[in-house]
């Protein structure tokens, strides 16, 4: 994999910033042992908050912390895990619904970087959000769950879309991504309500772009 700049994790791992994300891994990790994350939706209210970038960070971190982790692009509108990552997005999360081999094999493809794996979200759909509400993404998800620690997935942000809610009805939570002097207000509490409305376990926020770093907090 050639180096990417979106990944601090890999290109400064003794960064304040990388530090950060492994502070987010951990905070993940042990907030509710007794009803541990195996699988999360990262996604923000708004577009342009720097979700997929705060998702691929913490995906490498998971993966440096010894968890086996796959990583899920689920914005079946406009993907950009495969561009940060600079590999292929022929297959991937829409190839395991329409094909059946691909639940028993997964298209999983190697980043390069010790227990991580990436689905990206291969051809896109004219019907993303009834795809992600599927039985076969049900069986897609659970396929995934096998084969790792931890699947992470991305979703378009909430407020121009139905996907990331649909979505996280199927997990065992949802990360809110809000960006330091972007996010307006009326934006996060709107996506917070659209998730509580359908009993989706929000798990934190991330404040992305903040003068000392990403900080996970609730609410």
């Amino acid at each position: 994999m050639a180096e990417q700049p979106d990944l601090i994790t890999l290109t400064d791992p003794r960064s304040p910033a990388a530090e950060a994300y492994r502070t987010l891994r951990t905070n993940l990790t042990f907030a509710e042992l007794d009803n541990p994350i195996e699988t999360l939706v990262v996604t923000s209210a708004a577009p342009g908050e720097g979700k997929s970038t705060v998702l691929a960070n913490l995906a490498v971190a998971m993966a440096q912390g010894e968890r086996r982790t796959i990583l899920v692009d689920g914005d079946l509108r406009r993907p950009g895990l495969h561009e940060i990552f600079g590999v292929a997005n022929d297959r991937g999360l829409t190839t395991m619904i329409v094909e059946e081999a691909a639940l028993g094999d997964p298209p999983l493809v190697d980043v390069g970087v010790d227990n991580l794996w990436l689905v990206p979200s291969g051809p896109l759909p004219p019907n993303p959000a009834d795809i992600l509400g599927s039985r076969k993404m049900e069986a897609a998800i659970a396929a995934l769950k096998g084969r790792a620690d931890v699947v992470l997935f991305d979703a378009p942000p909430i407020v121009a879309v139905t996907d990331a809610v649909v979505l996280g009805t199927k997990v065992d939570g949802v990360l809110l991504v809000m960006c330091a002097g972007r996010t307006r207000r009326e934006h996060a509490q709107r996506a917070r309500e659209l998730l509580e409305r359908v009993h989706v376990r929000i798990v934190g926020a991330v404040l992305n772009d903040a003068p000392l770093g990403i900080t996970l907090g609730g609410y």
